[in-house]
Parts: C-alpha cells; structure tokens; sequence
C-alpha cells in the first residue's frame, strides 16, 4: 500500500471511530433524558444509576456477545452485517422475554449485603460496581481482549463492598471459587471442543470417501448438537421463565435430538450429490445449524447476562422506591429489563465487531466444522458444570475451546509433517528414491486411517529390521520439523493476562469509584 492510501485510510478509520462515539454518546443521553421523564421524579440518583447501568449494558454487548457469533463469523457461515442483527434481536428478545423477575443483586455470594447498614451506603456501592465493570470492560474491548463480565461485575461489587464495609464483608469462599473458574473453564471447553474436533477428522475428513463419510456421520454429529442447545436453553436461557430440573431438560435435548438426526439423515441424504466430496462440500453440511447455535446462544446470554448490567440497577430501585434493605435480590421492572436489553444491542452493533474478530478468526483460523465444535463444547460444558454446581464464565469456555481446537490442530499438524520426513529419510538412500517417495506419499494422503496406521507399522517394522537410515538423533529432529504456530501466541497471552486481572482490577476501580461517590454525595 502506498503513502496516499495510507494517509487517506488514516481519517477515514478516525472517522468512523468518531461516528460510533457519538451515536453511543447520543444513545446515553437519550437514556437519561427518557428516564428523567419516566422516573425522574423519583430520584435523580436513580437516573445516574440507570445511564451506569446502560453504559455496563453497551460494554456487554460489544465485549461478551462476540463468543456467540464470532466462531460462526470466522468459519464464513455469516457476515458479519448478518451476525450482528441476528445476534442483536436474539439478546434483546432472550432479556426481554426471558430475563426474568428476580435475579440475585450479589452475584454468588461475594459480599453480606446485612453487613451494609445504611440503605445509601448500599446504593453507591452498586453504582460503583457497576461503574468499574463498565469501564474495564470497555478497556478490555479496546485492547481485544474478550473477558467475563460476571467476573468484572463481581470484582465491582467485591472492591466497593470493602470499601464500603471493609475486608470482612467479602465472602472469600465464593471469590476462590470463582477464581478457580479461570482454570476450570478454559479446560472443559478446551478439551470438549478438542475431542470432538478428532472426532470428526477420525470419522469424516481421514475418509477415502468424505461425502459419504459425512452422510453417516453429520446426523448423529448435528443431532447431538441439538441435544446440546435444547438442553442448554432449558436450563439457562429459560431458567427465568420455567423451572425445569436437569432430567427433564436432557430428555426433551434428547427428544429433540433424535428428531434432528432423523430429519438431517433424510435431507443430506438429498443434499449430498450435489456436493463437492471435500471438505468444502462438508462444511456447507454445517452452516444452517451453526446459525441456529449462534442465535440460541445469543439468546439465552441475553435472558442471563443482562442481569450483570441491571441487576445491580435493580438493587439501586428497589432500596430508592421500594424495600429499604436492598435485600439480596430485587424484582426487575420491565423497563430496566428494556434499556438493558438495548443498551447491549447497541454496544453490540458500534463496537462487537472488534471482539467477533478476535474471537472469530485472530486466535486461530476458522471453518464450519472447527466453528461447531467450539459452539457445541462450549454448551455441553455449561450444562455439565451447572449441573456439578462450579461456577463457569461462558466466555472462558469458549475462548478455552478456540485454544483447544487451535493446539489440536498443531498438534496433529507437527505430528503429520514429522510422518511425512520419516518417510522421506526412510527412502532417501534407495535407487529411484524420490519417486518411490512421491507414489509412497500419493498412496498414504489417499488412504484412510486404517490404512495409514497399516502402512506406518510397515515402515516401522522396515526400521527395525535395519532396512531405514534414521538414526535415533535424526528423529528427535523430526519431531520438531515444520512446527507452525495455528495457536498466535500474542493474542493468547493478552487474553489470559486479561483474565487474570479482571477481578482484582474491577475491584480497584470499583473501591476509587466508591470513594469518590460518596465524597461527591456526602454534605
């Protein structure tokens, strides 16, 4: 690119910037213009407390939602226009429909709310929580880091609650299990999303015959898919609504997912010879059910998540206009649940494609099949923790399963590239050896696992009878030979320093926060 291009691309780029911060700006004076003329006349304090709110809201949507739709995006199922709206209507109707009444204003239990006497003490403190979450959130998304925001919100209340109450206010053992959410999430997902992914390369892509390959095994592959997210929103997109316990949500996934092999194993059975018979042609088997995945994970975050932005509001209405203690839940009123659910769809459209991206196509490269089995892991893992009871973040688990499907495939990649310079020094001294390793090489590409597996011990038996020229020392440098990099480590570090940091930096910049709000509002 030359220097006009560049210098021409620069205002452009800042131009769009300014336009997205003026339209988030505008959207937050909206708010508080509307919500002066609605509930004004209650408390001022409330109108601060539901732009904070709003605010935490936007920094949701344009951080969080990317981990439902940027899998898809990066696997070339969905633009990233398509994503956006598909993702934005679904988050607005999963937290208006389904966001319930009742949600808990101290997330898992990080601080005794009995310990905060004053019922004003208890209001700063929320708006102080709320205002940390908001604000590392927005530092996170602007760095391209994607983080919990069950972690910001709780490390916001975590840092005003001692502020407020000091150090014995903390439930410390809701905060260590919280922490050890930051090892277990990542490796569920990052091992579910791994052994599927082997799972599909064993049984369709190392076929002689992919097509029909996939015709055996897509409908068991979708089906189960389908067991997953029925499950999934049973017991959390739904969990406000209707009360289902764990059984009944897996029988109806179940019901549900026999339904869908049935009917895939009728349609792809159609489908299927007008397909190319590669892997191509496979991954076109994914893409509607992929959009599906995309739009029920989006709205079962919406009915959940937006309680991190408006269930602190929440607490802040209840001990305004209703109950003096703030208690540890408070009824949501649907008008809190409405700007919550906007304010998400509208961070989501000014800022989510920074995130969708990263988490998309910056970790490591994308396809259908790898975008599946991410979306899948990342289900299965939440309902098996709700099920044990360990508090997961959504986000850890499917970054987790973007990292263990990108370290499979460098695995399997090094480890491929390491059989194919085995075979090469096995021939190399033999009379017409590059051809007898190129019809070698055309024969073990073609084959299917089994056959490769035969031919391997084959050479290996060749090896030990003396008949190759590897020497021990030569194979240790096999093992490293062609090692590439599908994992880019600058953008894993950066992830994970973020993670590790979103707690106790919420806390602090809730704990200022706090501080600074009560020094404003004291006489």
């Amino acid at each position: 690119m030359n220097m006009t291009a560049l210098s021409s691309a620069a205002p452009a780029a800042s131009g769009v910037h300014g336009l997205r911060l003026a339209l988030a700006i505008a959207f937050l004076v909206a708010v508080t213009w509307l919500t002066w003329l609605g509930v004004g006349h209650l408390s001022g304090t409330l109108v601060v407390a539901t732009v904070i709110g709003v605010y935490m809201a936007m920094n949701i949507g344009a951080n969080d939602v990317a981990n439902n739709v940027g899998p898809a995006v990066g696997g070339r199922v969905m633009t990233m226009r398509w994503a956006i709206v598909v993702a934005a209507l679904f988050e607005v109707l999963g937290a208006v429909l389904a966001g319930g009444e009742v949600t808990g204003t101290i997330k898992g239990g990080i601080i005794d709310p009995a310990s905060i006497n004053d019922p004003q003490s208890f209001v700063w403190l929320m708006m102080a929580a709320l205002l940390a979450g908001a604000l590392w959130l927005n530092f996170a998304t602007a760095i391209g880091a994607p983080v919990s925001t069950t972690h910001s919100i709780v490390g916001g209340v975590l840092g005003a609650g001692i502020a407020a109450a000091g150090w014995e206010v903390a439930n410390w053992a809701g905060v260590g299990r919280i922490a050890a959410s930051w090892v277990i999430s990542p490796l569920m997902g990052g091992i579910l999303a791994a052994a599927l992914l082997y799972l599909i390369k064993r049984s369709i892509t190392y076929q002689r015959d992919l097509m029909q390959a996939a015709r055996r095994a897509v409908p068991i592959l979708i089906g189960f898919m389908a067991w997953a997210f029925t499950s999934y929103l049973l017991l959390k997109g739904l969990s406000k609504v209707v009360k289902v316990s764990p059984l009944l949500a897996m029988t109806a996934g179940l019901a549900m997912g026999v339904a869908t092999m049935l009917f895939l194993g009728w349609r792809i059975g159609r489908r299927a010879p007008g397909l190319s018979n590669d892997k191509e042609g496979v991954n076109r088997l994914f893409a509607v059910p992929l959009i599906f995945a995309a739009a029920l994970m989006s709205f079962a975050h919406g009915s959940n998540d937006v309680s991190n932005a408006i269930g602190p509001l929440a607490a802040v209405h209840d001990v305004l206009v209703g109950s003096p203690d703030g208690g540890d839940s408070a009824a949501i009123p649907f008008w809190i649940l409405l700007v919550g659910a906007l304010g998400i769809a509208v961070g989501l459209a000014l800022y989510g494609p920074r995130l969708i991206r990263t988490v998309g196509s910056e970790i490591t490269d994308m396809d259908p099949m790898r975008a599946y089995c991410i979306a899948v892991a990342a289900a299965v893992t939440v309902i098996l923790a709700s099920h044990l009871g360990l508090p997961v973040s959504s986000t850890h688990v499917t970054i987790g399963a973007i990292f263990g499907v990108g370290f499979l495939r460098e695995y399997l990649k090094a480890n491929y590239q390491r059989i194919i310079a085995e075979i090469e020094e096995h021939h190399r001294t033999q009379a017409h050896g590059l051809e007898v390793v190129e019809a070698f090489l055309l024969r073990f590409e073609a084959a299917p696992v089994a056959e490769k597996d035969r031919m391997l011990r084959d050479l290996k038996k060749q090896g030990r009878a003396g008949k190759t020229h590897i020497s021990k020392q030569e194979r240790k440098g096999l093992r490293r030979v062609h090692r590439r990099e599908l994992v880019k480590r600058a953008v894993m570090m950066r992830v994970v320093a973020a993670w590790l940091v979103t707690v106790p930096a919420s806390a602090l910049i809730a704990a200022i926060a706090y501080y600074a709000i009560r020094g404003a509002m004291l006489p």
